[in-house]
């Protein structure tokens, strides 16, 4: 019987620019580490930096540390609503993976793609940052079931990143959006719908406030 694969992408942009995606090739642990960086403001000769929010800052150090080590299916929908208004300004990157079709396996031929990805991960300019993985399908099929299938998908991206490649698992929180947030609502069945989310959450400070 042919082994189908469904396409899954992990999905992204730099903060509030245009997407970057690499569709068909294994993006390089340098090129995500260039993706997921957060953008520095400048300051020009006649201009000040722009201040910082650091009350919605705080508020987001706070959420992120509440749902940190939490099992995604934990999540309510508030948590999950909550989390993608955060990631939406944040640095993201396109991958492509591939999973088995119908199930949370990682493809052999999408190996190297996933350690391209812990590589990047690992980098030290990225060290102390909190990083969501979303889960995300198609419209194909129930509700409740595509729900699990991008839980299931999201938890098996983390645990390969922490058991095979040594991330600190707390540095990662997972959600499922099951087909809820497709990636084009135009075409809710398309296989670009079918994609794994990494965002740089950019709170460093997080990290440092664990007790």
């Amino acid at each position: 019987m042919t082994r189908l694969l469904s396409i899954v992408t992990l999905s992204a942009a730099l903060s509030m620019t245009v997407g970057i995606a690499f569709a068909g090739e294994t993006v390089s642990a340098d090129k995500i580490v260039r993706a997921l960086k957060p953008t520095s403001p400048t300051r020009g000769l006649s201009m000040a930096a722009p201040q910082v929010d650091t009350v919605q800052q705080t508020k987001e150090i706070s959420f992120l540390n509440s749902v940190r080590n939490r099992k995604t299916r934990s999540l309510s929908f508030d948590e999950r609503q909550e989390m993608a208004e955060i990631a939406a300004t944040k640095p993201k990157i396109d991958l492509e993976i591939r999973f088995d079709y119908n199930s949370a396996e990682i493809s052999k031929s999408s190996e190297q793609a996933v350690e391209e990805l812990a590589k990047a991960l690992s980098d030290p300019s990225l060290k102390g940052s909190t990083f969501m993985l979303a889960g995300h399908t198609d419209a194909v099929g129930g509700e409740s079931y595509n729900q699990q299938l991008s839980e299931r998908r999201a938890d098996t991206i983390k645990k390969v990143l922490t058991e095979e490649f040594g991330i600190n698992g707390s540095d990662l929180v997972t959600v499922g959006y099951g087909k809820s947030r497709p990636k084009d609502p135009n075409e809710p069945m398309d296989p670009s719908n079918r994609r794994v989310q990494v965002v740089n959450m950019d709170t460093k400070t997080a990290a440092n406030s664990r007790q």
